[in-house]
């Protein structure tokens, strides 16, 4: 029925009643939103987005990625 590598690896039992797993996140029937960078960034390479009273960051790279920083 289960499996067990060692005294020390997690058994197939005890893998399904882990209770420090969290719960399955809902899933939307609506699709999220869909902003293109071109219309994000309107000509410049970074833009600030607020965030609970955060401010965060978002640039284009040289290498044309996108990095998000705190």
């Amino acid at each position: 029925m289960g499996w067990k590598w060692g005294a020390d690896m997690m058994t197939e039992e005890n893998e399904l009643n882990r209770d420090d797993r969290k719960p399955p996140r809902e899933v939307s029937a609506v699709s999220p939103k869909v902003v293109s960078t071109q219309e994000l960034f309107a000509g410049e390479r970074e833009i600030c987005i607020e965030h609970e009273g955060e401010m965060y960051r978002l640039r284009i790279t040289r290498r044309n990625k996108l990095i998000l920083q705190k």
